[in-house]
């Protein structure tokens, strides 16, 4: 179901605009008729996500670290922060650049918000709910994370500038939201970045063996990234505060997911199975209950229909 909600945005400053899920939020704004300003280091975003959309009128590239204050000339009257290492690759080779860019980069994020009046919208995580206890998760969950895990960069990170902007809201007035984010794929993902969609696409196009961890039973739920755009822009729209779930409820096992990739590219690769890493969690499962009253917002996407994309993306980016 497509949701019913929509609004005009002048200006958009996306944080982490040239990383995955950021540089298809600048696209569907830019199409939406919105001036988009991209911040991004590109310690893990990518020039390339930007080329179908670098050169349109209106767009503008900031290269900047968020950590510092964010060096913008135009007020905007909508603020995205989604920079952030995201893949566990990526927040464990860079584990204090992550937590910088939860903190100190929220931080700057929302105080350009506030400065400006704007709408300001904090990319959460489904890791907000570490290992989960609670199955399906929904908002009121308060998680099971451990805290000096491996993980704990990425995840506590998010949870502090889900608590920081908490305290904006509610001590400065600002115009807060908060999105978790569940298992998005598609196209513009990098193949080693360590999370499973790309992994096993890029492993099975190769002709390689599929790397499951453990048993390969531990669940995920995936939504194409057209659908999570579509849900964070909805939340943007709408006015709420959040925490909102945005994901697909439809769980698939990552044994599952390995034969379904091997299927749709053809490919004669095999599944091995490996280790599994610390405080991998054992299901992962949106409660969407909350973006489906308030938002009229379900993935639309199928499953095969969404990796047969990626797939598509993969084959003409064999270097991703």
């Amino acid at each position: 179901m497509n949701n019913t909600f929509s609004r005009v945005w002048e200006h958009a400053v996306v944080t982490g605009g040239a990383g995955f899920v950021g540089s298809h939020l600048c696209s569907a704004l830019l199409d939406a008729g919105t001036d988009v300003t991209c911040v991004d280091d590109l310690s893990t975003g990518r020039p390339e996500n930007m080329s179908e959309f670098r050169d349109r009128p209106g767009f503008t590239f900031i290269r900047a670290n968020v950590a510092e204050p964010i060096p913008v000339d135009r007020q905007p009257d909508l603020v995205l922060h989604f920079a952030s290492p995201a893949s566990p690759a990526d927040y464990l080779r860079l584990p204090l650049h992550t937590l910088e860019a939860g903190s100190l980069g929220t931080r700057n994020a929302v105080t350009l918000a506030r400065g400006a009046g704007a709408r300001f919208v904090l990319a959460s995580t489904s890791e907000v709910y570490g290992d989960p206890q609670q199955h399906p998760q929904n908002e009121r969950y308060w998680g099971n994370v451990n805290p000096v895990g491996p993980r704990s960069v990425y995840d506590e990170a998010k949870r502090f500038g889900e608590a920081f902007t908490t305290a904006e809201a509610d001590h400065h007035g600002v115009d807060t939201a908060i999105v978790r984010l569940f298992n998005t794929y598609g196209p513009r993902m990098r193949g080693y970045d360590g999370r499973a969609v790309p992994t096993f696409v890029r492993q099975a196009l190769a002709g390689e063996p599929l790397t499951v961890t453990g048993d390969g039973l531990q669940t995920r739920s995936l939504c194409y990234v057209d659908d999570t755009v579509r849900g964070i822009l909805a939340v943007a729209a709408h006015g709420m505060r959040g925490p909102v779930n945005i994901g697909n409820p439809t769980e698939i096992t990552m044994l599952e997911l390995a034969q379904f990739v091997i299927d749709l590219t053809g490919s004669r690769s095999e599944i091995r199975f490996i280790e599994r890493p610390t405080d991998d969690p054992a299901v992962r499962c949106p409660d969407i209950t909350l973006a489906r009253d308030k938002l009229q917002w379900d993935p639309v996407v199928p499953a095969e229909e969404g990796l047969r994309r990626t797939i598509e993306w993969f084959r003409a980016h064999r270097d991703g």
